[in-house]
């Protein structure tokens, strides 16, 4: 029988701290120093490069600090309900917003300007090129625009290192190979798949082997 593994607090909130900023510096030092209320903030860059993770981070300060913050994505159910009380609103996944989507959106940056909130949102395509409507498509690029980098190979071993040591999981060099080397490249993927490894092997009570990482994905129809 498997154990069932508690919740025990191994998920956490991406932090500034923990964002391996090779090549997205700028992005990262404004973010980290942003003032509230600012110009509108973007960031574009390809899957992995980290949007979410800023995002996230950005959202996480805010309610450090005391304030309210209000998140939408792409593939969230409609209406998005707009609340005066927020200090930040995050719009991600910006280049796959369906027309109803687009309008929720556009909304919600008038509300932002109207009562002096923060807005900060992320696509995988440049402001410019974003397949939506063009009053919309201006107010995501107002204000700063920042296009993310992907981490090399070896910074996103070095990311799977660190948030396997933060899990408390031994990840030997082959398991780490095998990750990079038979799935997708981009750092997301990667860490949904070491957060579900992780809570596998604490089902199985196992170590985190090749063997163990195909029984996972075999018994998930993979």
């Amino acid at each position: 029988m498997k154990q069932i593994p508690l919740a025990m607090g191994l998920d956490h909130e991406p932090e500034f701290s923990s964002f391996l900023p090779h090549g997205n510096e700028a992005a990262l030092a404004s973010l980290e120093e942003l003032v509230l209320p600012s110009a509108p903030v973007y960031l574009c860059g390809p899957a992995g490069s980290g949007k979410t993770h800023l995002l996230s981070a950005l959202a996480h300060q805010v309610r450090q600090q005391g304030g309210r913050t209000g998140w939408f994505d792409a593939d969230h159910a409609l209406p998005w309900t707009f609340d005066e009380g927020w200090a930040l609103i995050v719009i991600d996944g910006a280049d796959r917003l369906d027309a109803l989507r687009q309008h929720a959106a556009f909304t919600l940056f008038v509300e932002a300007a109207t009562h002096r909130i923060q807005l900060a949102s992320a696509g995988r395509l440049p402001p410019v090129d974003l397949p939506v409507r063009e009053d919309l498509r201006t107010r995501f690029g107002w204000g700063l625009v920042f296009a993310l980098q992907p981490l090399s190979d070896a910074d996103t071993r070095l990311a799977l290192s660190q948030e396997a040591a933060r899990r408390g999981l031994m990840l030997a060099d082959e398991v780490l190979d095998h990750l990079q080397s038979r799935f997708a490249r981009d750092l997301g993927s990667l860490m949904a798949l070491l957060r579900r490894l992780d809570e596998f092997s604490l089902a199985e009570g196992r170590a985190v082997t090749i063997p163990l990482l195909k029984k996972m994905l075999a018994e998930e129809g993979h």
